[in-house]
């Protein structure tokens, strides 16, 4: 049960990163950049991670390990983005805790899930 729940999280997320694309895509045709060549190259970087999380994500539905070591990857970097978005001289607290509370509830999913899988190979064999 945690693991699809886990799943639908990770999920949700591919489909933000994905919002993030179209964001700044919709920037690039506002003219709101000062360097064509990065705008251009964080898309590709974007495309990548969105295209990486929405496969962990069915993965982690499929019950496959590579899918659950994938999520909390990313939930680690979730977190890290959130402390750096906590700190510093353009902090932003509730932009921290947004993205926070999710990545922490998707980690501890995802952790229940390893344990679940664990729990289920060991009767299995």
């Amino acid at each position: 049960m945690s693991g699809r729940v886990a799943a639908v999280l990770v999920g949700l997320e591919g489909v933000g990163i994905v919002a993030l694309v179209v964001w700044q895509i919709v920037e690039i045709l506002r003219g709101d950049t000062d360097s064509i060549a990065s705008a251009l190259a964080l898309i590709v970087l974007s495309v990548v991670g969105a295209a990486a999380v929405i496969a962990f994500a069915v993965a982690i539905w499929r019950g496959q390990s590579w899918g659950r070591s994938g999520g909390i990857v990313t939930q680690l970097l979730i977190l890290a983005v959130a402390l750096g978005a906590a700190t510093g001289a353009f902090a932003a607290p509730g932009i921290a805790l947004a993205l926070a509370v999710p990545a922490v509830v998707t980690l501890v999913l995802l952790i229940l899930a390893v344990r679940d899988a664990g729990r289920a190979a060991r009767r299995e064999g």
